[in-house]
């Protein structure tokens, strides 16, 4: 069965075909930095980090872009409001968008493109579109895209055009020419980031950045175009309505999306005071957990956020790890388990069937291959489940191993039990076997 994905594009799963036979290019909205990340993100991050894992497990050769928007309206109030350094503020904030993403196993996009670096290419990009009469200019404002000139706009997220009033002036302050023209080239107020353009100093619109950046670097169409379901419109909306009207070409073949995050099943935002960051979740659950919690849900479904259904996903997790810690590796491959991997890996990224297929894996009794079978499916997953941790015991817990087991020989059960707990406060797990004591590393799941 040929993987298949859904298309935002023509809303149905397609068959995916790569433009060239075993290369893909593929391009995701990266964050915008003005903060630390959040729920959002890891969710983001995750899906596409599987989408990318799993076409390298098909033998696809990957190239992969994701974007740092590090000019936009949001870091420039962020940075008024904390009286910060617009620069300051996007490197301490990249740092930890990069930090927290590596801790949830997402893999580092193989070029990660800064906006500010792409200035000259998004300037290129609109004098095309003004030449060909697409833009105009609002006096005191910026440079705007008429999409009244781009015929198929509306047709990824299939609203209707005439809906939308093109041609119809609307009555706002910044005069556009239609309610949904978007800004190409903002000029610049006094004390904001400027760069010099044809039009005047002035800033790139948030639209254009991703324009440029994919079609400079992997040219186009791109095979796969990603992000959250909430850039659909207008952010996604406008960056093929720019970039086909600018080159002529078709922007890119798929239009991949994952769902939002809900919290106890409302959307999560900061006003309502629901709002999770990575970090927050890192103080209690590990990273493995958060992409475990990640997976269980379709990639284009919602997903609930609780702490429910963070236990649940860790308890699920730290099930898992033990149970493989126990596999041996005998060397083979199970054939019929890959296949019923691939199958519903197939059927548009089906991760929660993925993983009950892994779970009847480790519980069959009769299967053979296990380990090594484990070790392909965790090259998609990421879960490090074949992973073993060398840890060193600190001397106060050997000490006391010792007093408990000289006293458990006296049969003083009770005081052996309260060794144990304090063992246990060191941060160290006790079972006792008939091979002996093993001492485990109490770990974060």
């Amino acid at each position: 069965m040929p993987l298949k994905l859904y298309n935002t594009l023509t809303r149905k799963k397609e068959i995916f075909k790569p433009i060239h036979k075993d290369k893909v290019n593929m391009y995701v909205c990266g964050p915008t930095v003005n903060d630390i990340p959040h729920l959002g993100h890891a969710r983001q991050q995750i899906s596409f980090d599987v989408l990318r894992k799993y076409l390298i497990f098909l033998g696809y050769n990957i190239k992969f872009i994701s974007n740092i928007t590090d000019i936009e309206d949001k870091i420039i109030d962020k940075a008024n409001e904390l009286k910060e350094n617009i620069e300051k503020l996007t490197k301490r904030n990249m740092k930890a968008h990069m930090e927290d993403y590596r801790k949830i196993g997402v893999k580092k996009p193989d070029i990660q493109p800064k906006a500010t670096e792409y200035i000259k290419e998004m300037i290129d990009v609109i004098e095309k579109l003004e030449k060909k009469g697409y833009a105009y200019i609002i006096e005191d404002d910026g440079v705007y895209f008429d999409i009244s000139k781009f015929k198929d706009y509306g047709k990824l997220s299939h609203q209707d055009i005439k809906k939308l009033k093109v041609g119809i002036r609307v009555k706002v302050k910044d005069k556009k020419r239609n309610k949904e023209d978007f800004v190409l080239w903002k000029f610049s107020r006094p004390s904001e980031p400027k760069w010099k353009s044809p039009w005047g100093e002035g800033r790139p619109g948030w639209h254009i950045e991703c324009s440029a950046m994919s079609a400079s670097i992997l040219g186009l169409p791109l095979d796969i175009h990603g992000g959250g379901q909430d850039l659909i419109f207008p952010h996604h909306e406008d960056e093929i309505a720019q970039s086909e009207a600018a080159y002529d070409k078709k922007f890119s073949n798929y239009w991949v999306h994952n769902g939002m995050v809900n919290v106890d099943r409302v959307k999560m935002s900061k006003s309502l005071g629901n709002f999770r960051t990575i970090r927050d979740l890192l103080k209690y659950y590990s990273g493995n957990t958060i992409r475990y919690f990640v997976m269980s849900s379709q990639y284009r479904k919602p997903v609930d956020f609780s702490k429910k259904t963070m236990d649940n996903a860790r308890n699920s997790y730290k099930r898992l790890k033990n149970i493989i810690s126990e596999i041996k590796d005998d060397k083979k491959t199970n054939k019929e388990y890959l296949e019923k991997f691939k199958k519903v890996m197939d059927d548009d990224l089906n991760t929660p069937k993925a993983l009950q297929v892994l779970w009847n894996l480790v519980r069959d009794k009769k299967a053979k291959g296990k380990y090594q079978t484990i070790k392909k499916m965790d090259e998609v997953f990421g879960f490090d489940l074949l992973k073993k941790e060398k840890i060193e015991i600190p001397k106060k817990v050997k000490e006391l191993v010792r007093e408990r087991e000289k006293i458990r020989k006296e049969k003083n059960w009770e005081e052996a039990d309260k060794i144990r707990e304090k063992i246990k406060k060191l941060g160290y797990s006790l079972d006792d076997t008939k091979d002996g004591i093993v001492v485990r590393k109490l770990k974060k799941y």
